[in-house]
């Protein structure tokens, strides 16, 4: 038997972990990044702001596809900080801490307290919970709706438990909180993984499931939890209930046919519009587990030796690991995927692997060795890197060394991985060694340690890897983001902003300036719905409108990527065409020489 303090100093470790990597990833730099990251924080400025908590919007359009809760706790940080990109960050920082603790609780509950400490400590420093919690988007607070969902369910059935209504109320509660989150997929996985998990363990015909999980008085919870958003959102963004079986440019029909026909339907099916999104191949999304679980995902083999018997907790959890990590890959292997949206199954795997880990057996070991190799291996390859890098110039910023790809490259998560050439390195220095170190630690820790020390020289080495990964972003900011063209904006006299194309290639700019613009053929993508709505602002030019405002006497300023330069001296001239400021590849444009 563990002593109290022993599983306290468990419990603990796991959160100390985890804030040594995601709180001190809220700070910045890095700056939030254009495209979705600052999208999100500028929609929980714009709600703050104007009052209204149910309609989403960007530059005045309707933003109708998402749900709103994280707006609704980033706003709520701002109301308490001030409107800054650490502020936004934070509740998702928090969230991320919660569901490592989460994951630890479970299997300390479920197995035991070292079993939950591996599992905790194996989602917290596993390499794809920290990649897609760079951008703020809700998965990973809804990762810790769906474990909190499932972890009640088994509660709630558990013979020994003295209190299931309660734990059959906090199923309802965390779907219904959920499906504020992500959708109608919150109420998916958990209910189809809790089916799934009836169906094998033979309990679905049971009279005692049915009264133990309360499905009438649950469904009363989801209804007053996540209803009233809804139908205000109906409300507000006519027509109410239009079912038109297509997707089309030019159509408009209201919040209810585009949020949950176009979004959740036609999503799935892809048959979406806009297709502003791509989808992984299907071998991949299975195969890059064994990156994003890295470096755990080495002692998976140890999870085929468990025992998956439902006749204790312990069965019974591992079961319901299976159920909910089947039906979730499954469901999207059916349905267009993104590399982030398996996040849902992270506590299910780390909760099997804390209990292979546990195991000090032949598997482990094995696993502990894969680690030590691949981290030599790796240590050994930065060395190589750096060897070819160290006395190269480093002119302006990492930009001027990355090369550019076609479009379709950028619809996936980590499109601009494909961005590094071996020149862009050299930019990196410091973290590259800073990586060399924590695979150093890996390699050392996995051929030199055994049982707990083990895992804590591991989780280590990559608590070192990731702060090392996040001074890398610090290089990549004016790249990814556009701050050092929002502040120059700032600085510079009263003018009209344009922005080239879509609303998401400068979203930065809009957060740190906290302004509006007008978009040059920028009618695409995730505001073309919107901007179809009755009342939307005329926000949108086109090549010919912006040729008459920048030959007029009022000062106006020009955001463009830098690809697109000729295109716009074409359209405006040379003679009025003035750069105010120049980063990551891209101008700050004005057709005013006097910026005072």
């Amino acid at each position: 038997m563990e002593s109290a303090g022993a599983v306290r100093r468990a419990g603990l470790t796991v959160i100390l972990v985890a804030s040594a990597i995601y709180l001190v990833a809220c700070f910045s730099p890095p700056s939030l990044m254009d495209d979705v990251d600052a999208v999100q924080a500028q929609i929980a400025a714009n709600m703050l702001h104007s009052g209204d908590w149910v309609t989403a919007r960007l530059n005045g359009v309707a933003y109708l596809e998402k749900s709103p809760l994280i707006y609704w706790l980033m706003a709520g940080s701002y109301a308490i900080f001030g409107v800054h990109d650490w502020a936004a960050r934070l509740p998702l920082a928090l969230c991320t801490i919660w569901l490592c603790w989460l994951t630890y609780r479970i299997g300390r509950w479920a197995f035991g307290p070292m079993e939950g400490l591996f599992a905790g400590l194996a989602i917290s420093t596993c390499m794809g919970l920290w990649l897609f919690t760079r951008i703020l988007i809700p998965d990973v607070i809804l990762t810790g709706t769906i474990a909190l969902a499932m972890w009640a369910f088994l509660r709630a059935l558990d013979e020994s438990e003295a209190r299931p209504a309660l734990w059959a109320s906090t199923f309802a509660a965390a779907v219904g909180t959920g499906l504020l989150l992500k959708g109608l997929i919150a109420l998916v996985f958990p209910c189809g993984a809790a089916f799934v998990y009836l169906v094998v363990t033979r309990q679905l015909l049971a009279a005692r499931t049915w009264h133990r999980i309360r499905p009438f008085s649950g469904t009363a919870i989801i209804l007053l939890i996540a209803a009233p958003w809804h139908v205000l959102a109906t409300l507000r963004n006519p027509p109410y209930f239009d079912l038109t079986p297509r997707s089309e440019p030019g159509q408009y029909h209201g919040f209810f046919w585009f949020y949950f026909l176009n979004e959740h339907v036609f999503r799935f099916l892809n048959m979406r519009y806009p297709r502003d999104y791509n989808t992984v191949p299907r071998h991949l999304f299975w195969l890059f587990h064994l990156l994003w679980f890295f470096p755990w995902s080495a002692f998976l083999p140890g999870v085929v030796k468990l025992g998956y018997r439902p006749t204790d907790r312990a069965g019974q959890m591992r079961v319901m690991a299976l159920c909910w990590i089947g039906f979730v890959m499954c469901f999207f292997t059916l349905s267009t995927t993104q590399e982030y949206y398996s996040m849902p199954i992270y506590p299910a795997l780390a909760l099997l692997l804390g209990c292979a880990m546990a195991k000090p057996d032949a598997w482990s070991r094995g696993g502990a060795l894969v680690v030590a190799g691949i981290g030599g291996l790796a240590a050994l390859a930065i060395v190589f890197i750096y060897a070819q890098v160290w006395n190269l110039p480093t002119p302006g910023d990492i930009s001027a060394a990355l090369k550019t790809q076609d479009f379709e490259a950028y619809t996936l998560s980590l499109g601009h991985m494909g961005d590094l050439t071996l020149k862009a390195f050299a930019y990196l220095r410091p973290p590259l060694m800073l990586a060399g170190l924590a695979f150093l630690g890996l390699a050392m820790a996995g051929s030199r340690l055994r049982g707990l020390r083990l895992y804590l020289g591991l989780a280590a080495s990559m608590v070192l890897f990731l702060n090392a990964a996040r001074l890398a972003m610090i290089a990549f900011d004016p790249y990814l983001a556009s701050r050092p063209l929002a502040e120059a904006l700032s600085k510079a006299a009263d003018g009209t902003l344009i922005v080239d194309n879509q609303y998401y290639t400068f979203s930065s700019v809009f957060f740190y300036t906290d302004r509006r613009a007008l978009l040059l053929n920028g009618r695409v993508t995730n505001l073309e719905y919107g901007s179809h709505a009755p009342g939307a602002p005329e926000v949108f030019i086109d090549d010919l409108k912006l040729g008459q405002l920048w030959k007029s006497a009022e000062r106006y300023y020009l955001l463009i990527e830098g690809p697109q330069l000729d295109r716009i001296q074409t359209i405006t001239g040379t003679g009025n065409l003035h750069i105010v400021r120049a980063a990551g590849g891209k101008y700050l444009l004005s057709n005013h020489a006097d910026l005072r």
